[in-house]
C-alpha cells in the first residue's frame, strides 16, 4: 500500500475516532444517569466518591466508528477478513464489558464468553491465514486472558487511556512498518477514542469512568489485534512489548495473591500502580509511571529489532531492570519515605 495511502487512512481514523471519543460523550451520559450506573467506592476503591460508570461505551462507539469507516469505504484493501475478526473481538467484547455494567454477569459465564470471543477470532484467523492449528489454544488464551488484564489494571483515573493510546499508538507504528492497513487502522482508533477519553475521565469532581464496557473492549481489541499480527508473522517484540507492564504487574499479583490463598478474582488493592497511591501518589502519577514504564520498554524492544543477537540480549535484560524497578518502586518509595531509612 502506497505511503499517501497509509496517511490518507491514518488521517481518517484518527479524526473520526478522536472527534467521536470527545463529542459521544455528551450522549451516553444522560443515559448513565438514566440507568443510575453510579459506582459506588469501597474500602478496595482508588476513589472516594460515587462517579459515573459505563462511559466506555462512548470510547467505544467510537474506536468502532473510525475503523467501519475506512473498512467501509476501501482503505483496508487487504486481510479485510482480519479486519472484520478484529471488529468482531472488538464488538462483543464491549458488548459483554456493557452487560456486565448494566446487570452483571456470573463470574462462570463471563469467563465462557471471553473463551468463545478467542475462540472465534483465533480460529477465524487461522482458517483466514491458512496457520497452523497449534496456535489456536494460545490465541484463545491470550484474548480471554488480556480481556481481564485490562479489567484489573483500570482502577484509577487515567490509566486506561494512557494505556490505550500508548499500546494504540505502538500497534499502529507496527501496522505501518509491516504494511498492514488493518494493524495500522486498528490502533490508530484505540488510540484515538482513549487519548478522547482522558479529558472526561481525569477532571477534578466531574471524571467518568470507563466501566467494563470500556476496559473489556480496550483489553479485546488489543488481544485480536495481537491475535492477527502475530499469526501475519509480525515480529512478536512488536506485539508483545507494548503489554509487559500490565503482564508482569497482574501475573505477578495474581501469583502472590495465589500463593496467600486469597481469593484473585475478587477485588483488591495490591497492584502495584494501587501501591503507588496509596504511597501519596495522584492517579495521574501511578498513571504515568505506568506508561512511562511501557515507553521504555517498548522504544528498547523496537530500536534493539533490527540490530544482533548480542545487542538483542543486552536489549532483554534493559527491558528486565525496567520491569523490576517498576514493580519495586512501591517498595523503594517507603523506603526512602521512611526516617532514616528504617
Amino acid at each position: 500500500m502506497e505511503t499517501s495511502s497509509m496517511i490518507g487512512l491514518a488521517t481518517v481514523v484518527a479524526l473520526l475516532a478522536g472527534c467521536a471519543g470527545l463529542l459521544l460523550p455528551f450522549v451516553v451520559r444522560p443515559f448513565l444517569h438514566r440507568w443510575n450506573l453510579v459506582d459506588i467506592p469501597t474500602a478496595r476503591s482508588s476513589h472516594t466518591s460515587p462517579v459515573f460508570r459505563g462511559m466506555g461505551l462512548a470510547t467505544a462507539l467510537a474506536a468502532v466508528l473510525g475503523y467501519i469507516a475506512v473498512l467501509v469505504d476501501g482503505q483496508i484493501p487487504t486481510d479485510r477478513s482480519i479486519a472484520l475478526l478484529v471488529l468482531f473481538g472488538m464488538l462483543a467484547s464491549g458488548a459483554l464489558g456493557w452487560l456486565e455494567d448494566y446487570s452483571g454477569v456470573p463470574i462462570a459465564i463471563r469467563a465462557a464468553i471471553q473463551l468463545l470471543i478467542g475462540l472465534v477470532v483465533t480460529v477465524g484467523m487461522t482458517i483466514m491465514l491458512g496457520t497452523s492449528v497449534f496456535w489456536i489454544p494460545l490465541g484463545v488464551f491470550a484474548i480471554a486472558a488480556y480481556i481481564n488484564v485490562v479489567n484489573f489494571m483500570d482502577g484509577i483515573n487515567g490509566i486506561s487511556g494512557l494505556h490505550g493510546l500508548t499500546v494504540g499508538g505502538a500497534y499502529a507504528f507496527a501496522g505501518w512498518v509491516n504494511n498492514m492497513p488493518w494493524l495500522l487502522a486498528g490502533g490508530l482508533a484505540v488510540a484515538a477514542a482513549y487519548l478522547a477519553f482522558l479529558p472526561w475521565n481525569v477532571r477534578t469532581g466531574k471524571n467518568v469512568f470507563l466501566g467494563d464496557a470500556g476496559s473489556y473492549f480496550l483489553g479485546g481489541a488489543i488481544a485480536s489485534m495481537a491475535v492477527g499480527a502475530f499469526l501475519s508473522g509480525v515480529y512478536v517484540e512488536y506485539i508483545l512489548a507494548p503489554l509487559l507492564v500490565y503482564l508482569a504487574d497482574t501475573g505477578t499479583t495474581l501469583l502472590r495473591r495465589v500463593i496467600k490463598g486469597e481469593q484473585w478474582y475478587k477485588p483488591h488493592r495490591t497492584h502495584t500502580y494501587q501501591k503507588l497511591t496509596d504511597l501519596g501518589l495522584s492517579h495521574l502519577a501511578s498513571a504515568g509511571v505506568v506508561t512511562l514504564a511501557t515507553v521504555l520498554v517498548t522504544a528498547i524492544t523496537v530500536i534493539a529489532l533490527p540490530f544482533e543477537t548480542q545487542n538483542a540480549v543486552g536489549a532483554a535484560l534493559l527491558v528486565a531492570l525496567v520491569l523490576a524497578l517498576y514493580l519495586a518502586l512501591p517498595a523503594i518509595l517507603r523506603k526512602v519515605g521512611q526516617p532514616n531509612g528504617r
